[in-house]
């Protein structure tokens, strides 16, 4: 039997999506063990954040309210001493869950497993798979500690549907140390756009070096994604050139997505961004150079000049919109 504890992720006092991968996650551990899972709902908000979560299929949802906006620091005290009840603590491989957790989990010196895309059971152990090397050697690890700390993919780990039912919330006790004491938090830049997030989009619109400059980005990428309510993307060539914000690149070193239709334009399909992309569940491409390495993993591959192809394309979106 195995006790699993979701740490939620907060961002301005809501849950995002990503929460609900960790718990497609702890649903099944907690099934092919025998045991249950709660939630720990942490931060700023986090008691109304609590109640968004009670109809997961939770044994209770704990609650930690902590002022003052994200800092890992003032966070990871509370989860530290919470963990110490639980085998097993998890939360999605985002850059919150990876920050925070590796920081709660020196605390105890516990091991973790990160960026996690598959779990078994095996002789009452768990034995986690994560891809390594961008993608080509898929490794097995287990976590020998008394506590293990888990990290997931929220591309493998499809985001878990309410179950029904109303899970009991419970406060815990905030938890402080020398290092949080001497942190403050000095405020929060972000972008704010009427596109889907990029992490969550079920479209996503990706540009690639080939769009030669920022103008063409938004002259060529904005209107399709525009007509097609889609999120927009990038390869790391076109962020290193300038093109687009670096937040909004794609594969190993930018971020993982796995919507259900990918759009590549002008990206040649480096592994570094395969990586980040090929788990979508149709993928289409254009490309004027047939021999792309990206055609290996597209559904679907138009070999034409992308100054022709997407604007056309972007047309006849906008008319079978409005018929």
């Amino acid at each position: 039997m195995t006790d699993i504890l979701v740490v939620a992720e907060l961002f301005e006092g809501k849950n995002r999506k990503t929460t609900l991968s960790a718990v497609a996650f702890a649903r099944q551990v907690a099934e092919a063990t025998s045991g249950a899972f709660d939630i720990l709902s942490i931060g700023e908000g986090a008691g109304a954040a609590a109640q968004e979560l009670t109809g997961f299929g939770a044994r209770k949802l704990l609650e930690a309210e902590i002022a003052g906006g994200y800092v890992a620091e003032n966070l990871a005290a509370t989860v530290a001493e919470v963990a110490k009840g639980y085998q097993v603590i998890v939360a999605t491989g985002t850059a919150y869950g990876k920050d925070l957790l590796s920081r709660a989990a020196g605390k105890l010196a516990a091991g973790v497993a990160p960026d996690i895309s598959a779990v078994k059971v095996e002789g009452g152990e768990l034995i986690y798979t994560r891809p390594m090397y961008a993608g080509n050697v898929i490794g097995h690890m287990k976590v020998t500690t008394p506590i293990e700390f888990v990290t997931v993919r929220q591309t493998s780990f499809e985001a878990a549907a309410p179950s029904g039912g109303a899970s009991p919330v419970e406060k815990v006790a905030v938890q402080t140390d020398a290092v949080a004491e001497r942190l403050r938090f000095g405020g929060l830049e972000s972008v704010k756009s009427e596109r889907p997030e990029l992490a969550e989009a079920e479209v996503i619109v990706a540009g690639g070096r080939a769009l030669k400059s920022e103008d063409n980005f938004k002259n060529v990428i904005d209107p399709l994604a525009d007509a097609l309510g889609a999120a927009v993307g990038a390869s790391r060539a076109a962020c290193d050139a300038g093109y687009v914000a670096a937040d909004l690149q794609i594969g190993q070193t930018g971020k993982v997505v796995a919507p259900k239709l990918y759009l590549a334009i002008g990206i040649s399909g480096a592994i570094q961004h395969l990586a980040g992309m090929k788990g979508s569940k149709v993928i289409v491409a254009i490309n004027k150079d047939k021999e792309a390495p990206i055609a290996q993993v597209a559904d679907y591959f138009l070999v034409q000049d992308l100054f022709d192809a997407v604007p056309a394309l972007t047309e006849a979106v906008k008319k079978l919109a409005a018929s």
